[in-house]
């Protein structure tokens, strides 16, 4: 059956999300050198955010929130206000980051919209990510706008009940094969995976061969189209 929506992914999608999560992260490690606690602060904080998950969710918030345990965590509580302070600033920060649209994005969901009803579904902070597709512009060019807590087959399986939509014409196309591919695969669904150059830790966590798995490899959200129409 031919493929008649299509659900896109919006960070590093969209637009840049884990470079500016990136950027803290060595700002972060800066501010810990000087406690000199000899930890590996990277992989502390990765853990810490991991097991974070099921309480705060994925975003902004969370990540602060990882950053302030894991500060408290590798300084013995020594870790002072005045940092604490310099993390919550930095939280903000990237709160308040302007919404940058990877290169011929806009062109390539408005081309999308024309050919197929197109859904942008993403996960992580409601108010963050309503704010951030607002400030995009994108989700007037769209049928519809879909924030997830999380991105598993079962999430999937009742958004695309709840939408109407038959699996076997359903494509969703995004940077991590963990949650934007793998997932609706098994609902009889096509995914297509666009690489982006900085990725989340947690996306890369995944066995997903497209050899095995049957998934498709673009180099930009403008091959998406052709894709879904060799699809039948």
């Amino acid at each position: 059956m031919a493929i008649n929506v299509i659900g896109l992914d919006a960070d590093d999608t969209l637009w840049e999300s884990e470079a500016y999560f990136v950027d803290v992260q060595g700002r972060f490690r800066e501010l810990l050198a000087a406690y000199d606690s000899g930890d590996d602060v990277q992989k502390h904080l990765f853990a810490v955010e991991r097991r974070n998950l099921e309480f705060f969710g994925y975003g902004v918030k969370s990540f602060t929130l990882s950053m302030i345990e894991t500060a408290i965590q590798l300084t013995g509580k020594q870790v002072s206000g005045d940092d604490v302070a310099t993390i919550v600033g930095w939280g903000k920060e990237m709160m308040r980051h302007p919404v940058r649209l990877l290169d011929g994005v806009a062109e390539a969901v408005a081309a999308l919209a024309t050919e197929f009803r197109v859904l942008i579904i993403t996960k992580g902070d409601l108010l963050h990510q309503e704010a951030k597709i607002a400030q995009s512009g994108l989700g007037e060019l769209v049928e519809g706008v879909d924030v997830l807590t999380e991105k598993d087959a079962s999430t999937y399986e009742l958004l695309l009940r709840r939408r109407d939509i038959q699996p076997t014409t359903f494509l969703m196309a995004g940077n991590s094969v963990k949650s934007d591919v793998l997932p609706v695969l098994g609902l009889g669904s096509h995914g297509v995976h666009i690489p982006h150059g900085v990725t989340w830790e947690f996306e890369n966590d995944h066995d997903g061969d497209p050899d095995v798995h049957g998934y498709h490899v673009v180099d930009s959200l403008a091959d998406v189209a052709a894709v879904a129409r060799s699809i039948v």
